[in-house]
């Protein structure tokens, strides 16, 4: 029977089984030591058999290998054990050298990222590298856990669409059988239909942006959380709701698995249950006093306004969460509900210095939804939006939601410095492969 890295201290003294990829081999006072990977981690063997050395021999990092020997109690061992009488089989021998050396830290330098990214298949296996995607794994699960928790279904949109639903250009177009489509830059539209089947919906998936842009927090493809639900009183419930998952989610991350946290030199989180709520306005005029500066015409928060102010409230609120609220009607899309003649029902969810969601209450009015899109240049009978406005026309009711960036929260998580390091294989303006 295979025995895990981790389960060897429960059969000290036993003979055991193991399998897994050679990390790392060396030769120490006459003795050799291989490294051998699993799902769990790494285990330490000493082989003093020539024999049983004579099979590493040509072999490199990568080589899977069946291991079974004696584990013995090793405080300078990888989970103080380590195996002794070694007998080793080689399942899949790999001859040539890794082009990067996995057994090392990997340089996450921002001229190194080329090269990270390029030899992503090895390096991930790489164990500091494995660890993001862990926490990213974890901060997944615990994002369902919360939403099945509170009464959330998870549904799943199309890709494919007629339509964008954030209009603009910002898409990628292609052919569909000779009918033009483009993909999903968000599930707006369809999630909005479900909560008038289930209310409460959810979805974490894929999203697409034709953004030209290339930097730190800019990727083509994203994962998001998309949350909606109905029969909300007003749109502090929404918030309310936002601000109790990200709470939920940081601080159990952090109850369970601080020494995988603390292992990637994770920034431990400045939080508090009520996040402090600041107008978009009050922001460019805090921003604007400290740095004399004038930004009070910027339709939204600048990158380094956004980083000023979670400074500002970690430091005068204790909290590095904060919600800029009161965005401009400049920023409206055609399904937010307006607040006043400035302003939409709408804030931004702002973490460590940068933009994690944007939750907004939305217009679920039939008439002045079709008034909002006729604004927009939509019309509600366009074959594209029909099944949409059909949802309000038979009775939604008030709801909101928001789009919540995964790979943004695994970046802030953690401490990471790009987007693209939280993502396992991303693609950007210059990438497609691997």
């Amino acid at each position: 029977m295979r025995v895990l890295s981790t389960e060897l201290k429960d059969h000290i003294g036993e003979n055991v089984h193991l399998e897994g990829w050679l990390h790392k081999k060396r030769l120490l006072g006459g003795l050799t030591f291989i490294n051998l990977r699993d799902r769990r981690g790494i285990t330490q063997a000493v082989i003093k058999d020539k024999q049983e050395v004579d099979k590493l021999r040509g072999l490199h990092t990568g080589t899977v290998l069946t291991i079974e020997g004696q584990a013995k109690e090793e405080p300078r061992a990888p989970g103080g054990v380590e195996l002794h009488d070694v007998k080793l089989e080689v399942m899949v021998p790999v001859s040539s050298e890794p082009l990067i050396e996995i057994d090392k830290p990997l340089s996450h330098k921002p001229d190194n990222l080329d090269t990270l990214f390029e030899y992503r298949s090895i390096g991930l296996r790489n164990l500091n590298e494995s660890k993001v995607f862990l926490v990213r794994s974890i901060l997944l699960r615990l994002l369902r856990e919360f939403l099945y928790d509170h009464d959330f279904v998870e549904i799943n949109s199309p890709k494919l669409v007629g339509n964008a639903a954030e209009g603009g250009a910002e898409v990628f177009k292609l052919d569909y059988f000779g009918k033009s489509a483009s993909l999903a830059q968000s599930p707006q539209l369809y999630k909005q239909v479900m909560v008038g089947v289930f209310e409460r919906v959810f979805e974490i998936g894929p999203a697409f942006r034709a953004e030209p842009s290339a930097t730190t927090r800019h990727v083509s493809e994203v994962t998001m959380l998309d949350i909606e639900m109905a029969f909300i009183k007003d749109h502090d419930e929404v918030l309310s709701m936002i601000q109790e998952l990200l709470y939920f989610v940081i601080t159990k991350a952090w109850k369970e698995h601080a020494d995988l946290l603390n292992e990637l030199k994770a920034p431990e989180p400045v939080l508090k249950p009520q996040f402090p709520r600041y107008s978009m306005s009050r922001i460019h005029e805090l921003y604007g006093k400290a740095n004399n500066v004038d930004t009070s015409s910027e339709i939204d928060l600048t990158p380094d306004e956004e980083r000023w102010i979670c400074e500002y409230a970690k430091e005068h609120d204790g909290c590095e969460a904060v919600f800029a609220t009161d965005l401009p009607r400049s920023k409206m899309k055609f399904y937010h509900m307006a607040k006043d003649e400035a302003t939409v029902y709408s804030a931004d969810l702002l973490f460590r210095g940068l933009e994690l969601a944007t939750c907004p209450q939305r217009e679920h009015r039939y008439d002045t939804l079709v008034s909002q899109m006729q604004a927009a240049g939509i019309k509600a009978d366009d074959p594209a939006y029909m099944f949409y406005s059909q949802a309000f026309k038979y009775g939604l009711p008030p709801h909101g939601g928001c789009g919540f960036g995964v790979d943004r929260l695994v970046e802030k998580v953690i401490g990471l410095g790009n987007i693209k390091e939280a993502i396992l294989f991303p693609r950007d303006i210059n990438r497609l492969t691997p």
